[in-house]
């Protein structure tokens, strides 16, 4: 049996030269044949019609009648009278071998080793076209049954027909029927389309072209959530949206919605299990409150953990519009959040799940995602384990298998993905962003009394006349912002950690500054519970060590974090093998900040830098931030983007505190854009 490993090794030309000179061959023997008496026995092979036998596996579409096939497209068969030289038996005839399969373009590959007969029949395939790089032939999903009938018929060869699993054909079919919203993307608000890199309107479209259901799958700090916030923006009229988000996340998805889309901060309601800052504003209800749950909100924020406690009322508000936060969260088939958010998400008439790393090393992981978006396509977690899991033991479907198509088959149907290095020349060098922590009421209640024992002392201060009595207040109040400092710090360690757990699940290599040492011992601990690679370089690292620290970070990919202190770790060290900075303190010395944002953001570095700065609202976060961003304009520098350059004007304006909500992500330094890209069909339509 000729296989697949009998690969063409041809260009187009050799096998038309190929073609030609068996032909040739072929009709000397023919006549030679004729002159010995042979058209005796080729009349009684034509008198017997001796035909192919052809094996199809075609889940896709029942085998047609050969009359019929040859009725509409012409008869397949030996080309040149190689039946002369074939005996009557089937078992004689040269057997082949065609595998179909979803090619990474979107369209249906056929491969199968050259063969005059096989060539002349898949030329009858509608637009079936010839790649001679990768040496097969593709064709659209719409020529599929069509080239299973043709193949299935074919007469001169024994031809056994591999075609696509029944789980592919209903995706791509899914995939072909969901509705086109493309004209919807005009709908986007021109202050929110302004802002989008030229990427993230390629995933906005791709999301609208397959009906409003996908994944985006960008790597970490791509822009998913606007991404996500400007589809929702084009079907305002389906309004109201839900939000589903990790606990650590909500606040932060209140204030990127204040941002963006210039959402009231009364319509976005955001359900909290206790109480705890709220200085944004936003309306906020309980989920432990015992009334029914009232969800008015225009978006409304719930997290992963709360969706089992409030599943009936979510599933009563009927939201159209459902957008997955880290969407990775409902990898767990067993998780009672997974269990309880996977209705919700396959009601809602649109669905967007967002995950830089939606499977972080199994396939399996992936199948509650892809049921969430297309329940009627991964309807059997078994069909879909024994195609991609290598198999199942007790129901556990933990290998991987048929990976490559499984790729194509969700890149080609459901899922958009993006990392930095494709998308380098449109990413600034180096981006901010505030990320504001959900503090619940005990951890501030201490760091209100500390602020309210401050306000008194300040007022005391206005209105004192003695200077000794001045130098006093002003000492306690030094003393006071100290604590409140420290105190600060323990305040926001749940929170901290809370947050990198999901920065964790990207799988990316990272490093976390911060100031305190409880918050460094925090983070330290944190990481080897959770069995994650790290280093920790602070005041009492010897200095003969840190260069060994710094080059397991640089060499070593087990290496995933690195906890510095912002001082000891701020200066000298180059760990560019990172391309994410994470702030979990702030210092009242803007210099220490951007000293150590540059130890991945120098020479040496090949990435886009994503900065997150950790604030939390009630702590000294308020004072610090609007201390750093003052001084900050003073050097000529803005925490809104890449540092403020030379090009944008002195003046621009800054928000004055986090008070605000308002996250500095706007991207005010851009490389320059390019035209508005066609946008790429999700499987091409014919």
């Amino acid at each position: 049996m000729a296989g697949l490993e009998d690969d063409w090794d041809f260009s187009a030309e050799e096998l038309e030269l190929l073609e030609q000179d068996a032909m040739r061959k072929i009709a000397e023997r023919k006549s030679s044949s004729a002159t010995a008496g042979a058209s005796c026995r080729y009349n009684s092979v034509a008198h017997l019609s001796p035909r192919a036998s052809a094996s199809v596996s075609s889940p896709c579409h029942a085998s047609p009648s050969r009359t019929s096939l040859e009725y509409r497209y012409g008869k397949v068969d030996d080309p040149s009278g190689l039946l002369d030289d074939i005996s009557l038996g089937t078992n004689d005839l040269p057997h082949f071998f065609v595998r179909f399969y979803l090619h990474s373009s979107g369209l249906i590959a056929a491969k199968f080793p050259y063969n005059p007969i096989l060539v002349q029949a898949v030329h009858k395939v509608p637009k079936a076209s010839w790649r001679p790089q990768e040496r097969l032939w593709t064709f659209p999903l719409s020529s599929l049954k069509i080239a299973e009938e043709v193949f299935g018929e074919v007469s001169g060869a024994n031809v056994e027909l591999q075609s696509l699993d029944p789980l592919v054909c209903r995706a791509l079919a899914a995939a072909n029927a969901a509705p086109n919203l493309l004209a919807l993307y005009d709908r986007i608000p021109s202050s929110l389309e302004s802002k989008l890199l030229p990427f993230q309107r390629e995933g906005v479209r791709f999301v609208l072209q397959h009906g409003g259901r996908a994944l985006l799958a960008d790597e970490m700090g791509l822009g998913k959530t606007l991404q996500a916030l400007a589809v929702a923006s084009s079907l305002s009229e389906s309004w109201p949206v839900l939000v589903l988000t990790p606990s650590s996340l909500r606040l932060h998805w209140a204030s990127m919605i204040q941002q963006w889309l210039g959402i009231p901060a009364g319509d976005i309601l955001v359900v909290l299990s206790q109480a705890g800052s709220n200085r944004g504003g936003f309306k906020i209800v309980f989920s432990s409150q015992k009334v029914d749950l009232q969800l008015d909100g225009t978006f409304n924020i719930v997290s992963y953990d709360t969706v089992p406690k409030v599943q009936n009322a979510l599933l009563s508000f009927a939201f159209k519009i459902v957008i997955a936060d880290e969407s990775h969260f409902l990898k767990n088939a067993q998780a009672k959040r997974t269990s309880a958010s996977l209705p919700i998400l396959q009601k809602a008439q649109y669905a967007m799940l967002l995950s830089g790393t939606p499977a972080s090393s199994r396939p399996i992981e992936l199948f509650k995602q892809l049921e969430a978006l297309h329940p009627e396509v991964y309807r059997s977690v078994h069909e879909y384990g024994n195609r991609y899991c290598k198999g199942g033991f007790f129901g556990l479907y933990q290998g991987a298998s048929n990976h490559d198509e499984l790729h194509s088959l969700m890149k080609g149907t459901v899922m958009i993905r993006r990392l930095k290095i494709d998308v380098l020349s449109e990413l600034p060098v180096k981006r901010r962003q505030q990320v504001f922590l959900d503090l619940n009421e005990k951890e501030l209640k201490k760091i209100r009394a500390l602020f309210h024992e401050l306000e008194l002392v300040k007022s005391k201060i206005q209105i004192c006349n003695s200077e000794e009595n001045l130098e006093a207040l002003k000492f306690t109040q030094k003393n006071l912002i100290n604590k409140i400092y420290n105190d600060s710090a323990e305040a926001k360690i749940p929170a901290v950690l809370d947050y990198l757990g999901t920065v964790i699940e990207t799988d990316c290599k990272f490093l976390v500054f911060a100031h305190h040492l409880p918050m460094i011992e925090a983070l330290h601990n944190f990481f080897l519970k959770k069995k994650v690679g790290c280093i920790r370089i602070d005041g009492s690292t010897p200095a003969t060590s840190r260069q060994a620290l710094v080059t397991q970070f640089q060499d070593k990919s087990e290496i995933k974090a690195a906890v510095l202190s912002i001082r000891a770790g701020g200066v000298g060290l180059t760990l560019t093998a990172a391309s994410t900075v994470i702030f979990a303190e702030l210092s009242w010395t803007p210099g220490d900040l951007i000293q150590a944002e540059d130890r991945v953001h120098r020479i040496g570095q090949v990435a886009s830098v994503n900065i997150y700065y950790l604030l939390a609202n009630e702590t000294v976060d308020d004072i610090i931030w609007d201390v750093v961003q003052s001084k900050l304009e003073n050097l000529g520098q803005v925490l809104d983007g890449e540092e403020n350059k030379l090009e944008v004007a002195s003046s621009q304006t800054i928000s004055s505190s986090p008070a605000k909500q308002k996250t500095l992500d706007s991207f005010l330094k851009r490389c320059p854009r390019s035209p508005t890209a066609a946008p790429t069909a999700k499987i091409p339509k014919y």
